[in-house]
């Protein structure tokens, strides 16, 4: 419990203490005119209130992936409880804050664009297939979640109701909200499944103090204790932790809200807030979900291998964290409590599903020059998308958590070496951002050698040192580029 109640407390001195610093560093100037004003069309750049804009950025960022990836990340120890506050505060919440910021001052401009001002237009190219293989993916596990764990709520014999059914409901939303106008449909929605997403987040925190079972202290972080499972607590629980900790799959989306934010002065709150909002929430679901395992007294072994066998349930090839969800809620807020927490976590990934799609539209739209103010032409470049997305939800989920966790952090990596760059050309300490670009990286390679789906590398050792390699590779790029930089600086 000293672990859970330390890290909680950590995250939020980390948004007032390193989140004002990052700020600081920034620069904001509350005089400028926000790409809201300048480019507003009534469909995408449109002025809205800053409560809106931090829930939907909330909501856009949250997903599914605080609350499964924190209820997977437990089961490797408590380490996921030092890689959630560290992640957060110092990777992740900078990432969306100079992602959100510089797109701002940039005219709202998307992921891919961004990188390739800073990296280059063969990065730019590179960051475009990234950027819409991520979203795409995003879709997908984020309208399957939900529509598995409203089947799980309201069971029903055949068609109707079951999860096929759930899934068409929620594409025909989310086609809705990728081809209407943001304040139509999406900035009117989010305040309510925000609302429910708090109730259920301020639920599960009593819980953790009034029910039964231990949350283990962080003595023993260092220890795998995924059962059956020989994976490496690091690079693992890094991949399996995304969202709540760093995701770049929030470059995706801060660009969304930048096109909305009225004054720069508010991107602290907005930006760098959202995300520790959201690692509030991974460190909340980690130690919920760890107590509830230990309080199955019922059935025997460790809470770790408690928590995995009753995700697998009747013999489900793989663990879903929506049993785990449901059953937590039930147990611990009742039946309304239930309902309204349950409401939260559905809405959680549809808030971010249906968003993946918009941002899909408007990269697409920016590296093709084809403005979105016609139905038609969002419709053009929405379809084909879904067409995509639709193939993917058959596949099995934990494989596509596994690569969309990859992508996350590989398209993370790239962005926060971008923004080193900037923050260079600035004359700003890039320190906030090449330390996070440096640490990325070594994840990600190291994961890829490792992986099963990757490299699969047998010998741990060998994926380390080649994830070494690479890191070190680029740091010697960067050094070689600063240098010719700052000459060419002294002699322009």
């Amino acid at each position: 419990m000293i672990t859970f109640i330390v890290s909680f407390v950590l995250l939020i001195l980390g948004y007032f203490v390193y989140g004002k610093y990052v700020n600081k560093i920034f620069g904001p100037k509350p005089e400028r005119r926000t790409p809201a004003y300048e480019k507003q069309d009534a469909v995408d750049f449109i002025p809205l209130p800053t409560w809106k804009v931090f829930l939907i950025q909330f909501l856009n960022i949250a997903g599914t992936g605080p609350i499964f990836g924190a209820i997977l990340g437990i089961l490797y120890g408590p380490a996921a409880f030092i890689w959630i506050v560290l992640g957060c505060i110092f990777i992740g919440a900078v990432h969306d804050f100079l992602t959100g910021m510089v797109s701002l001052r940039k005219g709202g401009v998307s992921v891919p664009e961004l990188v390739g001002d800073e990296l280059g237009s063969g990065m730019r190219i590179v960051m475009r297939v990234v950027s819409l293989i991520l979203l795409i993916l995003v879709g997908a596990v984020f309208a399957r979640t939900p529509a598995n764990l409203i089947a799980i709520l309201t069971p029903t014999d055949g068609f109707w109701g079951g999860a096929l059914f759930w899934l068409i409901v929620i594409v025909v939303y989310y086609i809705c909200a990728t081809l209407l106008p943001i304040d139509k449909l999406i900035a009117r929605i989010y305040p309510l499944f925000g609302g429910a997403l708090l109730i259920m987040a301020v639920g599960i925190i009593i819980g953790i103090f009034v029910q039964p079972g231990n949350i283990p202290e962080v003595t023993e972080a260092f220890v795998n204790h995924y059962p059956n499972q020989t994976s490496p607590i690091f690079p693992c629980l890094c991949i399996t932790i995304a969202c709540g900790a760093v995701s770049g799959f929030h470059a995706t989306q801060s660009p969304l809200m930048s096109r909305c934010l009225n004054n720069e002065k508010y991107g602290h709150l907005v930006f760098y807030g959202a995300m520790i909002t959201e690692g509030i929430v991974a460190i909340i679901w980690a130690a919920g979900a760890i107590k509830f395992a230990d309080s199955l007294g019922a059935t025997g072994g460790t809470p770790y291998e408690k928590l995995l066998d009753f995700m697998t349930e009747g013999g489900a090839h793989s663990a879903d964290p929506a049993l785990l969800v449901n059953a937590v809620c039930r147990s611990w807020l009742g039946a309304v409590g239930a309902v309204l927490a349950v409401l939260g976590v559905v809405a959680a990934p549809i808030t971010s599903g249906d968003t993946a799609f918009r941002s899909a539209r408007l990269i697409a739209s920016d590296f093709l020059h084809i403005k979105q103010n016609k139905i038609v032409k969002r419709l053009m470049l929405a379809l084909p998308l879904f067409a995509i997305a639709i193939t993917l939800f058959f596949i099995d989920f934990q494989i596509l958590w596994r690569y969309f966790a990859w992508f996350n952090q590989t398209l993370a990596c790239i962005v926060l070496w971008t923004f080193t760059v900037w923050l260079v050309k600035e004359k700003k300490p890039y320190w906030i951002a090449l330390v996070p670009a440096l640490f990325m990286t070594y994840v990600s390679v190291s994961y890829i050698c490792l992986a099963p789906e990757g490299l699969n590398l047998n010998d741990n050792s060998v994926s380390y040192s080649i994830a070494g390699f690479a890191m070190v590779i680029l740091l010697l790029v960067f050094q070689g580029w600063f240098h010719k930089y700052k000459k060419n600086i002294h002699q322009g």
